[in-house]
């Protein structure tokens, strides 16, 4: 492995990374009522195309950090239908 592909690993366990906090805020309080569906919505939609780009140019690095991001953004949105409004 290259130094820069090592940074393209770091760069994208860092940006996954950025997820982790809001979902286990939310999963603790039960609650995603200040989230936006939008919002999330959005980051499900770029992350599916950042995918479709990474495995078309076999990026490793892009790929790994955007299955993480649309797994903890389909979570978050999962949080949003059932987590009851309050």
């Amino acid at each position: 492995m290259s130094w820069i592909d090592l940074v393209g690993y770091i760069g994208s366990f860092l940006s996954a990374i950025t997820f982790f906090p809001q979902v286990y805020k939310s999963w603790k309080a039960k609650s995603v009522g200040d989230l936006s569906i939008w919002m999330i919505l959005i980051v499900i939609s770029s992350t599916i195309v950042w995918l479709v780009y990474a495995f078309a140019t076999h990026s490793g690095p892009v790929i790994a950090a955007n299955v993480v991001v649309l797994s903890l953004a389909l979570v978050l949105f999962y949080f949003k239908l059932t987590f009851p409004k309050k």
